[in-house]
């Protein structure tokens, strides 16, 4: 072999190495504060996104409004996912960094009952009212986005004060009340719904009264280096992530 020869040969030995050790140099932790509505879908990607980058990441999960007491409070994050408007809302506040602002999915609200039970009738409008007037106790977060909506809902419908007195409120997953026997029927996220052990689906609310979460990023505005935390949103958003998404009730944004 020639010199050129052996000099190419060395590059070609010594140059993927050389990446491969640059990469884990530039290699973080990345803190992530995230609802539990993407909690499944984070958490399925997590592994990957970590062996394919080098970067690790430390998870933390809640309800939007513990999460933005943490965040109002100092706590340091990397990456927050939250409800769209929340995020907007961190904006404006200066928390996060605007160029970043990026939707990652979106789920849409539903019923779910304990495994095994009837499910009612919720395919029209009207069905769904008379669904909801004859359970004998229903359960929903009034803190998370969806309980927000779903008591508009009621208001809308006319039937608020006749479901106070059978109502439970949830303070994270709210099937979990109905996995335990404390309530018939649960209202929130489908994709909250799919993340509890015991209960089932029953549908999605009709869709003259539907309301999607948009689920969306961003990055801390003091972070100093934002890259790593880019990533991890890009990694969250690419055509790769939408085969875990769809099975966990969840869907690219730009689903029609």
């Amino acid at each position: 072999m020639n010199i050129g020869g052996i000099i190419a040969a060395v590059v070609r030995g010594v140059v993927p190495v050389m990446l491969a050790q640059a990469a884990v140099a530039h290699a973080g932790e990345i803190n992530v504060l995230s609802t539990n509505g993407m909690r499944s879908v984070v958490e399925e990607l997590a592994p990957p996104f970590e062996r394919t980058t080098g970067h690790q990441l430390h998870l933390t999960f809640g309800i939007t409004s513990a999460l933005r007491k943490q965040i109002e409070a100092g706590e340091p994050f990397d990456v927050v996912i939250l409800g769209a408007p929340f995020i907007d809302d961190l904006i404006t506040q200066g928390r996060l960094r605007a160029d970043t602002r990026t939707d990652v999915a979106r789920s849409g609200i539903g019923i779910a009952v304990r495994t095994g039970a009837p499910k009612p009738d919720i395919r029209t409008v009207e069905a769904l009212k008379r669904a909801l007037l004859d359970t004998p106790s229903i359960a929903y977060n009034k803190e998370a986005t969806s309980g927000i909506y779903f008591a508009s809902l009621l208001e809308r419908l006319g039937i608020a004060e006749a479901m106070q007195p059978k109502t439970k409120f949830g303070t994270g997953f709210a099937a979990e009340l109905v996995a335990k026997g404390e309530a018939e029927m649960a209202v929130q996220l489908i994709s909250d719904h799919l993340a509890v052990q015991g209960v089932e689906l029953v549908g999605p609310l009709p869709a003259e009264v539907q309301n999607y979460i948009v689920f969306t990023a961003g990055v801390g505005a003091d972070v100093k280096d934002p890259s790593p935390a880019k990533e991890l949103i890009t990694f969250l958003t690419a055509p790769s992530a939408v085969p875990v998404l769809k099975p966990k009730g969840l869907e690219p944004v730009s689903a029609p």
